[in-house]
């Protein structure tokens, strides 16, 4: 099976994961920057194809992050896997963008039985999810996600890029201070779900707040 990963939760990334490829991962990319989503997102997307000789064609399925993440890179990822979705003719699937990191975790020697991914949420907050693992399984979401200011978090190893950005507040755990929802480990934590014949979510953005546009109120009269 030849999946599409996308995610634009933080940073934006693709990757093309097969189940016949070594370690899953035919090619993959990630920016660095958090606010250029769109502009480098479909350019990314093309050169990832044309380097691995992939067709859109060729592709059995789509996944995008669906967040928790801001209003503008969420939905840039989305509006583009739904964009290929239709043109190409495929099923789409969402993924929480946190199950990116937690399964990179999970993959590392860090792995703990209980731990938090958490990541920047602005305005002095995170997001945050809690997981719980068992040896050779799939991390298990088991609370959140969640936005919240770091402190009113709960007291585990706390892995990503908000556990970094509030070492003071947070147990964050060496080596996964930087980690950002990457589209390599959503495609390869979205495969092994498909494998074992479980659901994925739809593509439903998780924005978790509010929008800061609002619809402008009747004009107050002058006299």
């Amino acid at each position: 099976m030849l999946v599409l990963a996308i995610d634009t939760s933080a940073v934006a990334s693709a990757a093309l994961v097969s189940s016949e490829a070594p370690g899953h991962v035919l090619a993959s990319f990630s920016t660095e920057d958090t606010r250029s989503h769109a502009e480098v997102l479909a350019p990314g997307i093309e050169d990832l194809l044309a380097g691995a000789g992939v067709a859109g064609q060729d592709i059995d399925a789509l996944v995008v992050g669906v967040g928790p993440g801001p209003f503008t890179g969420l939905r840039s990822g989305i509006a583009t896997a739904r964009t290929l979705a239709f043109v190409w003719g495929r099923p789409l699937y969402g993924l929480v963008s946190l199950d990116a990191v937690a399964l990179e975790v999970a993959e590392s020697a860090a792995a703990v039985a209980e731990f938090l991914v958490v990541t920047d949420a602005r305005r002095k907050e995170v997001y945050w999810a809690r997981y719980s693992v068992a040896d050779g399984q799939l991390p298990v979401l088991e609370d959140g996600p969640h936005v919240s200011f770091a402190g009113e978090l709960p007291d585990l190893p706390a892995f990503g890029a908000g556990a970094g950005l509030y070492a003071d507040a947070l147990d964050a755990h060496p080596g996964f201070t930087e980690e950002q929802p990457d589209a390599l480990f959503l495609g390869k934590f979205a495969l092994a779900r498909l494998a074992e014949g479980n659901g994925l979510l739809d593509s439903t953005p998780l924005y978790l707040r509010e929008s800061d546009a609002q619809v402008p109120g009747p004009r107050k009269r002058a006299l």
